[in-house]
């Protein structure tokens, strides 16, 4: 854990998908505290949280980043957790495929709750507030994603959730916390709750303990010596060769910082065999991936069997990623680019300081340049290429100490752990998704089948519609009988958000790139000419012909037409098609009572219209019932127009 205070530097404004972020505000610090006095409070904190935290953090191998916390800036609002001038505790980690990372720190937030009850946490992830999210089925009707910003904090080893009935409209954040620290306020989340997250983290730290992995593998003696002083820095290796590019391959094929090579080219490194420890999901990408050894590396013979390939194939992988890593960060660190530097790359664009300048021209470079220039004289650069480099360094301090291969011999190696998990994880999975599938269940028993969490209805994000089948028809012919433009099919009602086109405007970038002459037509007087010469104008001059001499043969067209329909008729008639279409149906008369014949109703069944509309809503059901609950074109039509199809409970 950092108690050095330094903020973390963000790769950029948007939230990665795979962080988890944290915020810790002590009961003790207030906004109203001197600037001096609040940070030695929070370097004291600090001390304190980090000797409470190292024995559970000891031994631990994190997939990306590790468990930080640092001290904001008081003065400012927080760019990292969005805090307003309010001095207090922050970090972020990102936890990337290791989900088991995210949990691990929820439960170290909790520790840190019970050990200091005057202590109140925020943690959230791309997702929102996850927590909520993991025990949405026991939540309160009121609390969604809109109502629940500065609502949920961890306080006293319990979740807590400021309720709506003390601020009808989200809170901020020091009337939340002021909330918290108030007896006569019970702002504790109910047991239900309490119970899902305390079963989410039940088990941690042995929990994470297992999620380790011991693995033997052989590598070079440059590589083991790093692992030996610094075992943490596997997940950058890790890291590096699941993420690698063409770059960062050619570094591999090289392998110039971990292979010495002799002068005919021969590879001087004795190969060590080790025992190294990662997370699970490290273990899972180095496995999984299928890699090619550079040319340069030493493998092993098909003759020392395949124990021995297997643990000198991912070693190999290893030491490949080492090298990525080393090779890209130093340069990185040279250049003194990397997160920070896209983050005030882009801050620059927004602001327009490249506006209409092509990429690659002379004064876009400039530009550039000077740009440059200035980021390498901000204090920005300096702490971005520290960050970048500590690990180039600290490489460069564990080789150039002495060392030897006699220091890995009579080394008791533990046995490599089983990893039948790794493929062998479907009863857990089944038995996961067989625990949220009775949850749901039971939440739609207690609440009724069209609700959920949030109070939003199922398969619709407002009140579902009853269903009519004579609305479909209505609406379905209103949709065909409706005049669209050029913007598309227009829905007749506002069932939907439509997309709006501002038509000048679109005129206007079309221009910017086609240039008026080309929106003209880019054509002259004489390509006009020439269409007016051509087949198409000669189609429509003789067709105005033709109508103009058989104005007065309408009753020719009459008949012509009548004898193709009779010929029509007979030809549908040898067919079983009119019999797949419903008519309507036949109104009783006097000859129904007494009897009429086999002949007369045969003929009053062939003279009754074909209902339209019964068809049309037959059809949409019919291809809605095909597709068995997958999405397809007559749910997706029925869903723009505002219809929801309930379930076909008949089973016959």
């Amino acid at each position: 854990m950092d108690v050095s205070g330094e903020d973390v530097p963000r790769r950029n404004p948007r939230i990665p998908d795979d962080t988890v972020f944290y915020s810790l505000y002590a009961d003790d610090i207030s906004s109203s505290t001197p600037p001096l006095q609040a940070a030695d409070a929070l370097r004291s904190l600090l001390l304190r949280l980090h000797s409470l935290l190292t024995p559970l953090l000891s031994n631990y191998i994190w997939q990306h980043e590790p468990f930080l916390l640092s001290a904001a800036e008081s003065s400012l609002a927080c760019r990292l957790c969005s805090s307003p001038p309010l001095p207090h505790l922050h970090g972020k980690t990102r936890f990337g495929d290791n989900l088991e990372d995210e949990w691990f720190i929820v439960f170290l937030l909790f520790e840190i709750t019970r050990a200091f009850p005057s202590i109140s946490i925020r943690v959230w992830d791309s997702d929102g507030e996850f927590l909520l999210i993991e025990a949405a089925f026991s939540l309160p009707g009121w609390l969604n994603p809109d109502s629940s910003p500065n609502r949920v904090f961890i306080r006293a080893g319990d979740l807590h959730i400021v309720p709506k009935r003390i601020f009808p409209s989200n809170p901020s954040l020091d009337l939340s916390l002021q909330a918290l620290r108030n007896p006569k306020i019970d702002t504790k989340a109910s047991d239900s709750v309490q119970s899902v997250l305390n079963k989410r983290i039940s088990g941690y730290p042995q929990k994470a303990r297992e999620n380790i992995h011991r693995v033997r593998v052989t590598v070079p003696l440059p590589v083991a010596q790093v692992l030996k002083q610094e075992p943490c820095l596997i997940s950058l290796s890790v890291e590096s060769f699941y993420d690698r590019d063409v770059d960062s391959l050619k570094d591999a094929s090289k392998m110039e910082k971990l292979l010495r090579t002799g002068k005919a080219g021969d590879v001087d490194v004795d190969m060590v065999r080790v025992s190294v420890e990662m997370s699970r999901a490290m273990y899972a990408q180095l496995v999984q991936q299928r890699f090619q050894a550079p040319r340069c590396y030493p493998m092993p013979g098909t003759k020392e069997g395949p124990v021995a390939y297997k643990e000198a194939e991912l070693g190999m992988k290893i030491a490949c990623g080492f090298e990525m890593m080393y090779q890209e960060r130093r340069r990185a660190g040279e250049e003194g680019k990397g997160s920070a530097w896209d983050a005030f790359l882009q801050s620059l664009e927004k602001s327009g300081c490249f506006e209409g300048l092509l990429p690659g021209s002379k004064e876009y470079q400039r530009v550039m340049d000077n740009a440059l220039e200035y980021y390498k004289s901000s204090v920005l650069f300096s702490r971005t290429r520290d960050i970048m480099t500590a690990p180039v360094k600290r490489i460069d301090e564990i080789l150039a100490s002495v060392y030897s291969i006699n220091d890995f011999r009579d080394v008791h190696l533990l046995p490599s752990d089983d990893d039948s998990w790794l493929y062998n994880g479907e009863d857990e999975l089944s038995s996961s998704i067989l625990e949220r599938q009775m949850e749901m269940e039971a939440y739609e028993s207690k609440h009724g089948k069209d609700k959920l969490p949030g109070g939003q209805a199922s398969g619709s994000n407002s009140e579902p519609n009853d269903f009519n089948l004579k609305d479909v028809a209505e609406s379905m012919q209103a949709f065909v009988r409706k005049i669209s433009s050029f913007e598309g099919a227009e829905v007749p009602h506002d069932w939907s958000n439509q997309v709006e086109l501002d038509a000048e405007k679109f005129m206007k970038e079309l221009e910017s790139v086609l240039g008026p002459a080309m929106l003209e037509g880019n054509s002259s007087d004489a390509d006009f000419e020439e269409l007016g010469s051509s087949s198409d104008m000669d189609f429509e001059d003789s067709e105005d012909d033709d109508i103009i001499e058989g104005a007065g043969n309408d009753d020719t067209e009459d008949a012509f037409m009548q004898s193709y329909s009779d010929a029509l008729n007979e030809e549908l008639s040898s067919t079983t098609l009119k019999q797949s279409f419903i008519r309507a149906p036949r109104p009783p008369n006097k000859e129904d009572e007494g009897g009429a014949s086999t002949s007369v109703k045969h003929m009053d069944e062939d003279l009754r219209p074909v209902d339209v509309d019964m068809n049309l809503v037959q059809s949409f059901l019919d291809s809605f019932a095909s597709q068995k609950g997958l999405p397809g074109p007559a749910s997706n039509l029925l869903g723009v127009m505002g219809f929801k199809v309930p379930a076909d409970e008949n089973k016959s």
